[in-house]
């Protein structure tokens, strides 16, 4: 197994950054300040339509929304503390709390009685079905789950909490900025205001993921050297290190990996709904082969690899996969329920401020509760993914070191007995799959 050379408690970071990841780092900072003049624009806009006409309101609007904004940050501080708490109680809580929520939210929409707010709920209650059925398939993968994140954010670095705290403040600063912009655009409603809206929408999306993943690549990076050696590495550092060398690759990957990541998720969709029927074996198969091509180009473990040896992500998802691959760790990663653990918790956040939201929305001013609930949902959940951000990161950085030294001291049985597990319910599976087609060529 190649290893790299370690000095201090500084991994030696290699320097070559490429036009790639520089291109998507300044595309970054020339549309954040573009947005950011624009939502100036239309909240000024905004305000001064509202003081000629009677067709918007303001505090009717903004009152909701800024609320439900603030309630977010203290609903995604609160779960990742209850998470570093009890992970155990948690991590079952969120399987099952997730797809309540989101029913109760697909109901409110149901409520409200528009054409926008029917169509959303129908999102809303066939992904909590979805989420439901999920949660029965995985609840055997519980233990693990409970026991991975236990072991990774035991001893966590002491200003991580600082740093989660820091981060929804600032994010709830800049969400509340960005939703006046989207009040200012709503006063008007002009269809080149409905563009503007989308604009800002997208751009809240890259900056969260940014903000999400600077924060797992800078906890993974000091993690990562705890599981690896046993070393402390300073947590200031590690964040100018991250915002100094690897922001490109954080930029980059805030885009491609949440792609890659639903096109895989669809091509394993489709391998499993096709089963073993013989019509879809063959589109099954292409699915599944492109899902694991897709995954070693672009997956979240790679950013571990970004935050300590300054790597682009495109070459440090490829090397992290290539160890998995090469320890046969390929299923026990793809089995993982840490990223559905944090994803869910952000659904159920979101459904929580919507239902806020949109419950007062709908008691003062019924015409805005649809966009004022799907609004408040993404508020909550990319403000409860920044928060469990650093959760993410510590089981990836546990993954990552186990694999470049696996007969490290610094690990206990937990990798090694899930293996073995899952190599037995494989066997098992097999088996069962022999006995079944014996018993169908014997009639």
């Amino acid at each position: 197994m190649q290893t790299q050379e370690r000095t201090g408690t500084h991994v030696e970071m290699r320097t070559d950054r490429s036009f790639v990841n520089k291109l998507f780092q300044y595309l970054f900072y020339v549309q954040f300040l573009l947005i950011t003049v624009l939502v100036l624009v239309l909240t000024v806009r905004g305000v001064l339509s509202a003081a000629h006409t009677h067709h918007f309101h303001p505090k009717k609007w903004y009152v909701p929304v800024l609320s439900s904004t603030a309630c977010a940050g203290i609903i995604g501080f609160a779960w990742q503390e209850l998470t570093c708490f009890n992970p155990s109680r948690m991590v079952k809580a969120t399987f099952w709390l997730s797809p309540l929520l989101s029913c109760a939210f697909g109901i409110l929409l149901i409520s409200i009685e528009t054409p926008g707010g029917v169509a959303a709920s129908v999102i809303a209650l066939v992904s909590s079905v979805i989420q439901s059925l999920y949660a029965c398939w995985v609840s055997p993968r519980f233990q693990h789950a409970n026991r991975i994140v236990t072991v990774s954010i035991a001893h966590h670095p002491p200003k991580v909490k600082a740093m989660v705290f820091l981060s929804i403040i600032i994010s709830t600063v800049y969400l509340a900025s960005l939703m006046s912009g989207i009040g200012g655009a709503t006063a008007t409603a002009t269809e080149i205001d409905t563009l503007f809206i989308f604009l800002i929408l997208g751009s809240l999306t890259w900056t969260m993921q940014i903000v999400k993943n600077m924060m797992l690549v800078t906890v993974s990076h000091i993690k990562y050297m705890q599981f690896a050696s046993g070393t402390q590495v300073d947590f200031k550092t590690a964040v100018r290190n991250s915002a100094k060398y690897s922001m490109g690759s954080i930029c980059m990957g805030s885009i491609f990996i949440p792609v890659l990541g639903v096109i895989r998720g669809s091509a394993q969709g489709v391998n499993l709904v096709s089963g073993d029927a013989d019509e879809f074996m063959c589109s099954a198969n292409c699915c599944s082969g492109v899902a694991s091509r897709l995954v070693a180009y672009g997956n979240r473990w790679g950013f571990v690899q970004v935050g300590v040896y300054n790597k682009g992500i495109v070459q440090a998802s490829t090397d992290t996969w290539e160890m998995f691959r090469r320890l046969g760790m390929e299923k026990l990663i793809n089995s993982d329920l840490t990223s559905s653990f944090c994803l869910l918790s952000g659904v159920a956040a979101g459904s929580i401020c919507a239902l806020v939201g949109g419950s007062w929305a709908l008691l003062i001013h019924k015409a805005y509760a649809t966009e004022v609930s799907l609004y408040t949902f993404l508020i909550g959940y990319f403000m409860s993914r920044v928060a469990m951000a650093w959760i993410q990161a510590s089981v990836a950085a546990y993954y990552v070191a186990y694999a470049e030294n696996p007969q490290s001291q610094q690990f206990d049985s937990t990798i090694p007995d899930y293996i073995r597990e899952i190599e037995r319910s494989q066997v098992q599976h097999s088996q069962e799959l022999f006995r079944t087609a014996h018993v169908e060529s014997m009639l």
